[in-house]
């Protein structure tokens, strides 16, 4: 589409640094375009507040704060801790899983106006670009998609500040603390400044850089229990008490977050291709996660229990990759229920100075039996069998020696 055709575009709008100066760039850039902003909530807290009086003073025609915090952990955060999904071993997916749910209400407000076009303010070097434009091309494979980062002159954040500063547009960050941050109900991540040198320590007990938490060194000295329900794999209570999905995770982002817990230090492979270094605090994720890989070593049989951890390994890179809206991560997803129909029962962990300790497993579906897996005696259990299993088992290793054996 030229550019001369675009008249109403709906901005992908966080009230950060990278979209508010895209409000005032899209009206120099695309003939004075109408610019509709969308904010999704989904758990930014008050990083939302005065976000309509700022986007309306930096040209936006209105401004939509779409409440999705509830869509976003029901249908995106359990089903990814159901498949027990974690890229490369310690990313909680947090950002990655954020942005399905919001490019998809963003693509619905641009249908509903009439829109022309959908801007993000997604950098070309990141991740992020993917997953928004991954999501716009499963619901509206027609909209034309701006991208600012790939287009303008500006080539870092200290440029961007300058534009920002020469178009009078008041900013939360100044030189000095400018991490770029991405903050929802399931976790927070910092990038950049000293964190892009990997021999650099984080700053934990620097005052402001944790948000969600204190360091494990800042933790009580005295252990917090805690007890997870779970009913086919998904936490519906937390020490007995019934809670919605987002209460749950708020709660368990309280108590870890006090307790040092969810604090990730990672070097990552992006999507794109580079190596890039974040630093995450998911402190009620992190407990989330503890508790339904142990609540499921007690409820799955081995092979199922095996099998899904390759499954869960392509979940995570799907989810990381963009593609939530693919029919591969649906299929997952089917292969995952059908798992948790009996990961049902009761978690309870130690919350101490960063760790996560087993504190106690229950469950109806329990497939431990004492009795088989006693070293006293018993009656169930003919130690004597495993000699037979022993020889047909080791029959291949067996053959391959004796014919060695001929060779030589």
């Amino acid at each position: 589409m030229d550019k001369k055709d675009i008249k109403k575009v709906v901005l992908a709008y966080s009230g950060g640094l990278d979209t508010s100066i895209i409000i005032p760039w899209l009206k120099e850039n695309y003939n004075n375009c109408e610019v509709i902003a969308v904010s999704g909530d989904v758990g930014q807290g008050t990083e939302l507040d005065g976000l309509e009086e700022k986007a309306l003073k930096t040209g936006a025609s209105k401004l939509y704060i779409e409440d999705l915090k509830k869509e976003f952990v029901e249908d995106y955060i359990f089903p990814t801790l159901q498949a027990g999904a974690v890229y490369e071993g310690e990313y909680l997916l947090g950002t990655s899983f954020a942005r399905p749910v919001i490019a998809k209400r963003i693509v619905e407000i641009a249908l509903a106006e009439g829109a022309d076009a959908i801007c993000h303010g997604c950098t070309g070097k990141g991740n992020d670009q993917v997953r928004f434009e991954l999501t716009i091309k499963a619901f509206a494979p027609h909209m034309a998609i701006i991208a600012p980062w790939r287009e303008w002159s500006i080539k870092s954040r200290e440029e961007e500040i300058d534009y920002a500063e020469a178009h009078n547009i008041p900013l939360r960050i100044n030189r000095e603390t400018n991490y770029s941050k991405d903050k929802n109900l399931w976790h927070l991540s910092h990038e950049g400044l000293d964190l892009e040198n990997p021999a650099n320590e984080p700053q934990y007990d620097k005052p402001g850089f944790l948000e969600m938490g204190v360091s494990p060194e800042q933790a009580p000295d005295k252990p917090t229990y805690v007890t997870i329900s779970f009913e086919k794999g998904i936490p519906v209570a937390i020490d007995g008490e019934k809670l919605g999905a987002v209460e749950i995770v708020e709660k368990l982002n309280k108590l870890g977050g006090e307790n040092g817990i969810g604090l990730v230090d990672l070097l990552e492979n992006r999507l794109v291709g580079m190596k890039s270094r974040g630093v995450y605090e998911t402190p009620g994720g992190a407990i989330l996660y503890r508790a339904h890989q142990v609540l499921e070593t007690l409820c799955l049989d081995r092979d199922t229990q095996h099998y899904k951890e390759l499954v869960a390994n392509r979940f995570a890179e799907l989810v990381y990759f963009g593609q939530w809206f693919s029919p591969l991560r649906e299929a997952l997803s089917a292969f995952v229920t059908e798992t948790q129909k009996t990961v049902t029962g009761d978690v309870k962990l130690k919350l101490y100075k960063g760790n996560i300790i087993n504190a106690g497993t229950t469950s109806k579906y329990s497939l431990y039996d004492p009795e088989i897996a006693t070293f006293d005696e018993d009656h169930v259990y003919n130690q004597a069998d495993a000699a037979g299993f022993i020889n047909l088992f080791g029959l291949p290793t067996r053959v391959r020696a004796l014919t060695q054996a001929k060779i030589k």
